[in-house]
C-alpha cells in the first residue's frame, strides 16, 4: 500500500479548488515537501478575451439606423392606414418607403395613375375603394351638385392629409420605439429609435412640401388597363375636362331612366298584362360602370324577370378587370349572358361561378324565368393579337354548330324560345331553327326578319360603347331594349327599344314595336293596329332633361 503525506493531499486538494474557481493554485509551503525542487520558468497564459468590449461606433450606428427605418415601416404599414371620403368615393390614404416619392392613385380593377407630385423618401398612395352609395345617388338626384364637386374634393383631400400626417408620426414613432425596445432591451436607447424616425418623417415631409408640383395632376402616367386612355381620351387636359362634362351628362342620364317606365304606359298597341315575362336586352357594355346603374334602373322600373346579355362586357379580357362584374350579383334576378369577341374564358369562368348568372355556350340550353335559351360564345377572341380572326367564316361555323343544338332540341321536343350569338354572322345561321334570336357585336340597334321566319334583334351599345363614346364626333348613345313575351306560347309580343343620349347630349327615348304574332292577333279580333306594318315603331316619346 503507498502512502500519501498528509501535506501533499492538502496541496493537490487546494490546486483542484482554485482550477474550478478559474484562479492559479499557490505553490505549496516549503514545509509539503522536504525534497528541493528545481524551479521551471513561468509561462505566460493567453490572456482571456475581453466579453464586454464594445462594438465599433460605425456598427452602433448602422443597427440603430436600420431599427429606425424598419420600425417606422411597420408602423406605417400596420397603422398608418387613413380611411377616409373623398367627393362621393371612398378612399384609403397611406404614406410608403419610396426612392422617388411621388403619388399613385390605385383605381381597382382598371389600374393607377404615378404622378410626379413631389420628391422625398415617402410616396402617398391613395386606393380608390368604392363609390359611396348614399353620397353618388345624391349627385345623382341634384345634378346641381356637381358644379361645386371639385371644391368638396379639395377641402376633403386637405382634411384627409392633415389626418394622415398625424397618424403616421404616431406610426413611425410607435413603430421604430417598439422595434428599439425588442432589440435593445433598452428604454433609452427604444426613445431614441423613436426620436429618430419622427425626425426622418419631419424630414421627408418637409422635403415633400418645397418640391410639390401641383401641375403633376396634368402629366400622370398610366398602368395596367389605363394604358390605353391617353389614345382613346386624348391628353391630359383634354381627358380632364372630358371627364368633367362626360360625369355630368352621365348623372343626367340616369336621372332620365327614372322617367322612361312612365312615358312607355302612355304609348299605344299594346298593354303588357302582370303575367308578361319582361326580358331586358342588353350588349357591348365593354367596361363601362355607369351602365349597371342604367341596368338597375330599368330592371326595377319595368319588373324585369329576366336579363340577357349577348357579349362583349368586357375590353381586354383579362383577370384584372373581373371585378367589373361584380354588380351582376346586385340586380336580383337572373342573367343570362354569352361570350363576346372582347371576352375571354377567363371571363366565362368568373361568371359562372356567380348565382344568378347563366352562361350559355356550346348550344347548351337552360330554362329561366319561363323561357328556354340556348347560345354560344364568340369564336374569336380580338383582344389576343398572336391569333388570326377567323373573320365570318369562323362566326358562321358557330352559328351551324348553334343550329344543329336546337334541331336536337326539337327533335327531344323541347324546342328553345330564344338563341343568343354575339355576332349576326352566327346569329343569321339559325334561320328557321328557332322563333327569335339576339346579338349585338354592330353597336348600334336593329331588328330583321330572316328568310325561314326567324326575327333577329340586335341590340345597340348598353356602354355607349365603353371608352370609344369620345373617339368620334357623334357620340354612341346607350341602348337597350324590353321584350316582352307571352308566358302561355313563350313568343315575342313586343318590344320597347330604349335610347340615352352620348357624350354632350342629354336626351332619353322609347319607343315601342309590335311583333308579328301580336300584329295579327290585334287585327283578327277586329281593332284597329296602331302600326301600319309589322315591327314599326310607334310614335317615339322622349324626354330631355332641363
Amino acid at each position: 500500500m503507498v502512502r500519501v503525506p498528509v501535506a501533499a493531499l492538502r496541496t493537490m486538494t487546494h490546486r483542484l479548488r482554485h482550477a474550478a474557481h478559474g484562479a492559479r493554485p499557490h505553490p505549496a509551503p516549503k514545509h509539503a515537501d522536504p525534497k528541493p525542487t528545481v524551479s521551471k520558468p513561468a509561462v505566460p497564459e493567453p490572456a482571456a478575451p475581453d466579453v464586454t468590449a464594445r462594438p465599433r461606433p460605425w456598427l452602433r450606428a448602422l443597427g440603430l439606423t436600420a431599427v429606425v427605418l424598419v420600425g417606422a415601416w411597420l408602423g406605417l404599414l400596420i397603422v398608418g392606414n387613413v380611411r377616409a371620403p373623398v367627393g362621393p368615393m371612398n378612399t384609403t390614404m397611406a404614406l410608403r418607403p419610396s426612392l422617388t416619392g411621388g403619388t399613385k392613385i390605385n383605381i381597382s380593377p382598371l389600374g393607377a395613375l404615378t404622378l410626379d407630385s413631389h420628391v422625398a423618401p415617402v410616396r402617398l398612395d391613395v386606393n380608390v375603394d368604392q363609390l359611396d352609395p348614399l353620397r353618388s345617388q345624391a349627385l345623382v338626384d341634384h345634378p346641381e351638385r356637381i358644379s361645386g364637386l371639385q371644391d368638396e374634393v379639395v377641402k376633403d383631400v386637405e382634411h384627409d392629409t392633415l389626418d394622415l400626417a398625424v397618424r403616421s408620426c404616431v406610426a413611425v414613432v410607435a413603430g421604430a420605439t417598439a422595434l428599439g425596445l425588442a432589440v435593445y432591451r433598452s428604454p433609452r436607447r427604444a426613445l431614441t429609435a423613436g426620436g429618430l424616425a419622427l425626425t426622418l418623417l419631419a424630414a421627408s415631409g418637409a422635403s415633400a412640401a418645397a418640391t410639390w408640383n401641383p401641375k403633376s395632376i396634368l402629366e400622370p402616367k398610366f398602368s395596367g388597363l389605363l394604358i390605353s386612355a391617353p389614345q382613346v381620351v386624348g391628353n391630359a387636359r383634354s381627358i380632364v375636362s372630358d371627364f368633367d362634362v362626360y360625369q355630368k351628362e352621365l348623372a343626367r342620364l340616369v336621372t332620365n331612366v327614372t322617367k322612361l317606365y312612365d312615358v312607355t304606359s302612355t304609348l299605344p298597341a299594346y298593354e303588357p298584362d302582370p303575367s308578361t315575362i319582361r326580358v331586358l336586352h342588353v350588349s357591348d357594355i365593354h367596361l363601362n360602370p355607369a351602365s349597371w346603374k342604367i341596368i338597375a334602373s330599368l330592371v326595377e322600373q319595368y319588373k324585369v324577370n329576366v336579363i340577357v346579355d349577348s357579349g362583349d362586357t368586357m375590353d381586354h379580357g383579362i383577370a384584372a378587370e373581373n371585378g367589373f362584374l361584380d354588380p351582376i350579383r346586385d340586380l336580383g334576378v337572373p342573367y343570362v349572358w354569352v361570350r363576346g369577341n372582347h371576352d375571354s374564358l377567363t371571363t366565362q369562368r368568373y361568371l359562372e361561378r356567380m348565382k344568378n348568372v347563366h352562361v350559355l355556350d356550346d348550344g347548351r340550353a337552360q330554362t329561366v324565368a319561363g323561357l328556354r335559351f340556348a347560345g354560344i360564345g364568340d369564336p374569336q377572341f380580338t383582344p389576343d393579337r398572336s391569333v388570326v380572326p377567323g373573320g365570318d367564316a369562323a362566326e358562321q361555323l358557330a352559328g351551324d354548330r348553334l343550329a344543329s343544338a336546337l334541331r336536337d332540341q326539337k327533335a327531344r321536343h323541347t324546342p328553345v324560345d330564344v338563341a343568343v350569338a354575339h355576332e349576326p354572322a352566327a346569329a343569321r345561321e339559325t334561320d328557321g331553327e328557332v322563333p327569335l334570336v339576339l346579338c349585338g357585336h354592330l353597336h348600334h340597334e336593329g331588328d330583321e326578319k330572316l328568310p325561314y321566319g326567324t326575327r333577329l334583334r340586335m341590340e345597340g351599345s348598353t356602354g355607349g360603347s365603353g371608352l370609344r363614346a369620345v373617339e368620334h364626333t357623334y357620340p354612341a348613345p346607350i341602348e337597350a331594349s324590353i321584350l316582352y313575351f307571352d308566358r302561355d306560347s313563350r313568343r315575342l309580343q313586343a318590344w320597347d327599344a330604349i335610347k340615352l343620349g352620348g357624350l354632350g347630349e342629354t336626351t332619353a327615348e322609347v319607343s315601342r314595336h309590335l311583333a308579328d304574332d301580336a300584329l295579327h292577333q290585334r287585327t283578327h279580333h277586329g281593332k284597329p293596329s296602331a302600326t301600319p306594318t309589322p315591327a314599326t315603331p310607334s310614335p317615339a316619346s322622349s324626354t330631355s332633361s332641363p
